[in-house]
């Protein structure tokens, strides 16, 4: 899994998680990563700053920082896969919450980006995950 900085051609400035550098550049051709405050789908990279790798010979151990951001990520992942996974009835779901047609509860499914920015415009919140954090076993 990769972190992307990524631009529209508004510039607006958002990051975007890829399997690879390969998988964003075939989805970019394919004009399905789109910006998540404009839609536009004329996206490119960002500049962003250099990752410094350490030798596996002489890094510390782990840091309590390190410990830390691993422990938050899998209260993250636990919080996700104990939502209730309503596939590709994610919009549908997402509104009859909004408008009270149901009690409101913990979410997970699938959604385009232009179905994610329409939530966006009605006031319904979304966060887009990446589906590793959605994965049992990981």
């Amino acid at each position: 899994m990769i972190v992307l900085n990524l631009k529209c051609d508004l510039g607006h400035r958002f990051e975007g998680w890829f399997g690879s550098a390969e998988k964003f550049a075939s989805q970019r051709e394919a004009h399905e990563v789109a910006c998540p405050i404009c839609g536009s789908v004329e996206v490119e990279r960002a500049p962003c700053a250099p990752a410094i790798a350490r030798s596996q010979v002489t890094a510390p151990s782990a840091s309590s920082d390190d410990k830390k951001l691993r422990e938050a990520l899998q209260q993250v992942r636990q919080w996700v896969q104990r939502a209730e996974n309503v596939g590709q009835r994610f919009p549908e779901e997402a509104r009859r919450m909004h408008y009270g047609e149901t009690e409101k509860r913990d979410i997970r499914g699938t959604a385009s980006i232009s179905d994610m920015v329409r939530l966006s415009e009605e006031g319904i919140n979304v966060l887009p995950v990446p589906a590793a954090l959605a994965e049992e076993g990981h």
